[in-house]
């Protein structure tokens, strides 16, 4: 009898315990779980994510790619395991040999990429793109507003807002068909910077005009109006398609601005004829942000726990 009179008070005293110790917060500290693995990661698309701006200035074959871009910045973070980036500088979206665009420069469009990519993008379960602004027409707006003639730029940047819905339209199949290559993925649509900060007055250099106010808003409006047709087709695009918007965070670091994350170089640089192929991408500052909007947005570490 004393035995089990014993027993219960021992009892009861490891319950009253028990029960201070949840009262003050002392709870039993579980094992420390491992770190999730690195998630498999495929990068597709144009310069931006081909990481134009963070290393060389010129082209120099096909399919361009830079280092440092913010695609090798997040396989650094060691929160993915990169399988491969075929993104190349200058690439279309599809190519019609029986309507080719003037912008065609021969480098991989996006849908060769895809085609290229099937063994890595169906073990994919993060894909990253940028695509769709040379489609839209972006090298047409920066050479007409890149200059002192406003009545161009306008004339241009309208011809471009003219042809957004049919670029959303493409942009839509593309990232269907990205979902039908990578099934088990997230894919991280990138959206695209302002490039001019109007607040700073006309962009001179020594002395000349080269992009006054009016253009730099003109310019700026037409890089909204083409990330909202990126927006839009990722609507279309049903689950696991997201649209990571980088406009905030590039603001106050455009290209005229005191810290610029945007390159401009405004002279050929010998023994070049022309200007840099790098103009008017994200530096290494700009790739970094670039990758700290993909990791905040996707967070890879909860994409590894599905």
């Amino acid at each position: 009898m004393a035995t089990h009179q014993a027993r219960r008070r021992n009892l009861a005293l490891a319950g009253g315990l028990a029960a201070l110790a949840l009262t003050l917060g002392f709870t039993a500290s579980p094992a420390t779980a491992a770190p999730p693995p690195p998630v498999t990661y495929v990068a597709l698309g144009d310069s931006y994510t081909a990481g134009t701006g963070a290393g060389g200035l010129y082209r120099d074959s096909l399919c361009w790619q830079s280092q440092s871009g913010y695609v090798d910045i997040v396989a650094a973070s060691g929160r993915v395991d990169l399988l491969t980036n075929l993104a190349c500088h200058g690439a279309l979206l599809s190519f019609d040999p029986l309507n080719p665009s003037p912008f065609y420069n021969g480098a991989p469009t996006v849908v060769e990429q895809i085609f290229a990519g099937q063994t890595a993008l169906q073990n994919a379960e993060l894909v990253s793109i940028t695509a769709g602004a040379i489609d839209a027409g972006s090298l047409l707006a920066l050479q007409a507003c890149a200059s002192p003639d406003t009545t161009t730029c306008a004339g241009t940047v309208a011809g471009i807002r003219a042809n957004l819905s049919s670029v959303t339209t493409a942009l839509a199949g593309t990232y269907g068909l990205i979902r039908a290559s990578a099934p088990n993925a997230t894919i991280a649509v990138m959206g695209y910077p302002r490039l001019f900060d109007p607040s700073q007055g006309d962009l001179v250099i020594p002395g000349v005009t080269v992009v006054p106010v009016a253009n730099q808003v003109l310019a700026n409006t037409a890089v909204d109006d083409l990330n909202r047709a990126i927006a839009a087709a990722v609507q279309l695009s049903g689950k696991n398609v997201v649209f990571v918007d980088v406009t905030k965070r590039f603001r106050g670091h455009a290209v005229n601005s005191a810290e610029p994350w945007i390159v401009l170089i405004p002279a050929p640089v010998p023994p070049f004829d022309r200007l840099p192929d790098a103009n008017f991408h994200p530096n290494v500052a700009g790739h970094q942000a670039y990758a700290a909007a993909l990791i905040s947005t996707v967070k890879p570490a909860q994409l590894a726990k599905r």
